[in-house]
């Protein structure tokens, strides 16, 4: 996952094993659902054709779902101007600059490894390591050299 020197953005996906819990909720939810249709098919003598159709359609949302995260849908996207954070509740700042970031550090919010970028005008965001599919020491190197590159810092070398 390490950008070259130019300007290719960074993505950071999602932990396996985050994109399986919330398959699994999904896969939760729809079973909920399918049952509350099984219910209602059964009170209001609908055909079971319904009861198809929503297991069928469910089925589809929950395959494309878990498709999307698993191979699309990234956390932390990190390019020469800054990064951005999705899929985060609570980060904090969502998306910033190099150059708007104070600095970064080491933190264990509610006993989680995160990064936190403090942001010259007070703000942070918290990236909880563990939300994302790439080794914590590699990432924190590959953080490092993003914001020296951003802020216009060469490394020593």
């Amino acid at each position: 996952m390490t950008a070259p020197a130019d300007q290719s953005p960074t993505y950071y996906r999602m932990n396996r094993a985050l994109v399986a819990r919330l398959v699994g909720l999904g896969v939760v939810a729809l079973a909920v659902l399918i049952f509350l249709v099984t219910v209602l098919v059964a009170l209001l003598d609908l055909p079971a054709g319904v009861l198809l159709g929503v297991l069928l359609a469910g089925a589809l949302v929950l395959a494309v779902t878990g498709w999307w995260l698993w191979k699309r849908a990234y956390v932390l996207r990190c390019d020469e101007q800054g990064y951005r954070v999705r899929l985060i509740r609570g980060a904090g700042a969502p998306e910033a600059g190099w150059r708007e970031v104070q600095d970064a550090v080491a933190a264990s919010p509610r006993g989680l490894p995160c990064v936190v970028l403090r942001l010259r005008d007070g703000r942070t965001t918290t990236i909880p390591v563990g939300a994302l599919a790439v080794d914590r020491e590699a990432f924190v190197q590959e953080l490092r050299g993003h914001l020296q590159r951003g802020q216009g810092h060469r490394p020593l070398t």
